[in-house]
């Protein structure tokens, strides 16, 4: 065999001073390195060679930026790959935020959508009852009087209060069962 000596040329020291021609060869001797460093930057692959992609689109905009030498070459690229990197980061941190706002707002949305719905229900309900009844019910469930109090302002006995309490709640049961899911 004839072994003749091989030569490894830099690329960025005999790149000529043409922009585009220095950027095929920075690929050439960057790229394995840089795909190493996404890939533990990444979930997967194709995020790993999108970024390494874009890392070089970044060079290729900026050419005259990208410093001369091997060691300089590679530590600007790998500074633009983790500025990339980051900022994806930030923007999926971002979106993470802003999706459980948006969850946040309409589970509180639901929650006063069934509110309303909810109360709506109820005095309908209520207004099916017979008016002491109704009386009575509102008075002790919604203003929280107590039965005794009930009877003094009606003029009625603690017993008759209580009695149209219990028929009231039983009556209110019934005819919000349907939209409770419930059975009477």
């Amino acid at each position: 065999m004839n072994a003749a000596p091989v030569s490894v040329a830099l690329p960025a020291e005999a790149a000529p001073d043409d922009p585009a021609a220095r950027l095929g060869p920075l690929f050439d001797l960057h790229e394995e390195r840089l795909y190493r460093l996404a890939r533990r930057l990444t979930a997967s692959a194709d995020e790993a060679r999108d970024l390494v992609q874009d890392t070089f689109l970044k060079a290729a905009r900026a050419l005259p930026s990208v410093p001369r030498g091997v060691a300089r070459e590679e530590a600007w690229l790998v500074r633009v790959l983790v500025n990339i990197r980051r900022d994806q980061w930030r923007k999926a941190a971002i979106r993470h935020r802003a999706a459980s706002a948006l969850r946040e707002d309409l589970a509180v949305a639901s929650d006063v959508e069934s509110a309303v719905i909810a109360r709506r229900l109820v005095w309908s309900a209520l207004d099916q009852l017979e008016p002491r009844r109704r009386a009575i019910v509102v008075m002790h469930e919604l203003e929280g009087m107590t039965a005794a109090a009930i009877a003094a302002t009606l003029g009625l006995r603690r017993m008759t209060v209580h009695w149209h309490l219990s028929m009231g709640r039983k009556d209110l049961r019934r005819v919000l069962a349907p939209h409770m899911g419930e059975t009477t």
